[in-house]
């Protein structure tokens, strides 16, 4: 048996001191398992331990780091204090172990992050590890246009929703936690990658691979940890994040070489065009209304928007945004509506959210026009869903302020 798979028959399954005493010589799982399911205890000792685990797409520190962290997300406790042990073998401190679990707390829930607590200390105790020490540091500096950008993403998609959640999420989730020295920004990004695919989460996935690899990890480290985890959460979850992966990759193959690396640091202007002004569709609008100066972020981003100017009377048909929309006004007087609500007044300065699949429509006011910028994000390449028009009956109803708007 290689010395690898040597060491696993004191630490891996939870197994006590008197178990591996008692194996035969190349066997690694627990005693009971080759009476009661003699194929598995075949496979643990030949595939899981005698393969797996020796692959070198990941070092066996950073299998430790999946592993533990699978356990901890999917709720298997029985099994961390084992491999807690073979982790401390690997390399991983019994601070960025307690790390691991502060972490997951946000990602799978305190119950599961409690209860690993008392699993890991069971092995601190065994092995004679002191209490860790709340250890102070500078917080990690991460990329400040991706975290405006993100924070904006939460911010559009969330906010209007659950506004508290959102802030918890920009406030402590990416503010505080992610920047905590004890644990690295590319470790933090392998913990929750393996908790996620260990929840069945792949919807998560895009934005954390992704985040990964701007951490430090390799396409190859991503790719295997989904390897990893078929076997300690299962291939269904694990066949689950192929396809979200792939997706992951090949938008960043797409990007030119060195564009990743560069979009951080470098600023584009798109320069105000008169000339690439367009006249809104009179299928979508009443009145005479212009729209100029349109922008849409590169994927995978999902932003875009345009400034639109409405002369008075003119307005939008009823409409929604699978992902809301912000209007931001900037000169003028107008009126929005959401449907089976009043119409409001708007003014230089307002900004109106609109929440996501809100039937709604904006435009100026009877007797004074109005332009604002409208930001929103797309959702499967869409970004509105244009319906009816508004009648004259119901725009008639807004609030007779025409003279408030002129002054």
């Amino acid at each position: 048996m290689n010395k690898l798979a040597a060491s696993l028959v004191m630490s891996s399954l939870a197994a006590s001191v008197g178990e591996a005493q008692e194996r035969p010589a190349g066997r690694i799982a627990p005693p009971d398992v080759y009476v009661v399911a003699p194929g598995l205890g075949d496979y643990t000792d030949q595939l899981l331990f005698g393969d797996v685990w020796l692959r070198d797409e990941l070092k066996p520190r950073d299998r430790s780091i999946v592993t533990v962290s699978a356990l901890i997300a999917s709720g298997r406790i029985a099994q961390v204090g084992g491999h807690v042990g073979r982790a401390l073998d690997n390399g991983v401190t019994p601070s960025e172990i307690g790390e691991i679990i502060t972490h997951l707390a946000f990602y799978s829930g305190w119950p599961n992050a409690i209860s690993a607590v008392n699993a890991t200390k069971e092995v601190f105790d065994k092995r004679g590890i002191k209490p860790v020490a709340a250890e102070a540091g500078q917080p990690l500096e991460l990329d400040p246009a991706s975290e405006a950008a993100r924070a904006a993403s939460v911010d559009t998609s969330t906010g209007p929703i659950v506004p508290a959640l959102a802030e918890y999420t920009n406030r402590v989730l990416f503010g505080d936690l992610w920047r905590r020295p004890q644990l690295s920004a590319r470790d933090r990004s392998l913990v929750t990658i393996a908790g996620l695919i260990a929840m069945g989460k792949a919807e998560q996935l895009p934005f954390h691979a992704s985040r990964g690899m701007d951490n430090g990890l390799t396409r190859t480290e991503v790719a295997e940890v989904p390897t990893h985890l078929a076997y300690y959460a299962g291939w269904p979850n694990a066949m689950s994040a192929v396809p979200v992966l792939r997706a992951v990759f090949e938008a960043r193959e797409a990007a030119a070489p060195g564009e990743a690396e560069s979009r951080a640091s470098a600023l584009t202007v798109q320069r105000y065009d008169p000339e690439a002004a367009a006249i809104g569709s009179p299928e979508n609008f009443t009145g005479s209304v212009r729209v100029e100066s349109r922008f849409q972020a590169e994927e995978p981003a999902r932003v875009g928007g345009a400034t639109v100017s409405f002369e008075p009377g003119a307005r939008t048909a009823w409409h929604t945004h699978p992902l809301g929309q912000t209007l931001i006004v900037t000169s003028g007087c107008g009126w929005v509506q959401s449907e089976g609500g009043p119409i409001e007044e708007v003014k230089p300065g307002d900004v109106v959210t609109i929440p996501p699949n809100v039937r709604h429509w904006h435009g100026a006011s009877q007797g004074t026009s109005m332009t604002h910028v409208a930001v929103a994000e797309s959702l499967d390449s869409s970004a509105v869903t244009w319906m009816e028009q508004v009648t004259d009956d119901q725009y008639a109803n807004g609030p007779e302020a025409a003279d408030q708007c002129r002054g």
